[in-house]
């Protein structure tokens, strides 16, 4: 089923709406999720929040894209829920993903960090549509998705260590491309 009619679904208030949004999307939810929390269990109470929050919220929202609109809702969940969990324990998951990210890309700490937070995600934006479509993906499947550098060699066919390294070039262009725009690293 196209996105368009599981989101009229929703519009409709039909519950099958919720079923095929597991038919269609349920393994890449699962996968998002378990990358972030490293557990089964919790990710799919995660994945039936998202869900839930899918229901709650169209209508009024109308999405263009039900893959982005639910792996958001997704994301933001499986994150809440790591941090509740590990608040200040190192494990795996989230943590060594966005520890990865610290050196190029700046915590809001205060208001006005938050606040250049919606600048700082449209540099990252416009320089993401800068890179070529494999190095893109490379990046998004590894930070936002959080899928393993073993996973993503072995699709990719090359060596843990040769992916690793083009993650470490992509986060320094990143840097300088941040720093180029004034943004504090």
């Amino acid at each position: 089923m196209e996105d368009c009619q599981i989101i009229d679904l929703y519009w409709q208030r039909n519950e099958t709406a919720i079923a095929e949004t597991d038919t269609k999307y349920g393994g890449f939810c699962r996968r998002i999720s378990t990358n972030i929390l490293r557990n089964p269990w919790d990710s799919e109470e995660c994945v039936s929040d998202a869900y839930a929050r899918c229901w709650d919220t169209m209508p009024p929202q109308r999405p263009t894209s039900l893959r982005a609109y639910l792996g958001a809702i997704l994301r933001n969940l499986s994150i809440s829920r790591y941090r509740a969990e590990h608040a200040r324990k190192r494990s795996g998951g989230a943590e060594v993903l966005l520890s990865e990210l610290a050196d190029c890309v700046p915590a809001p700490e205060n208001v006005q960090r938050t606040v250049e937070a919606e600048e700082l995600g449209r540099f990252i934006s416009e320089w993401l549509e800068g890179l070529a479509q494999e190095e893109r993906v490379l990046f998004v499947r590894r930070y936002w998705n959080g899928d393993s550098v073993k996973m993503l060699a072995g699709e990719l066919g090359m060596r843990p260590n040769a992916v690793t390294k083009r993650l470490l070039r992509l986060r320094e262009n990143l840097r300088r491309t941040l720093e180029q725009e004034g943004v504090c690293v």
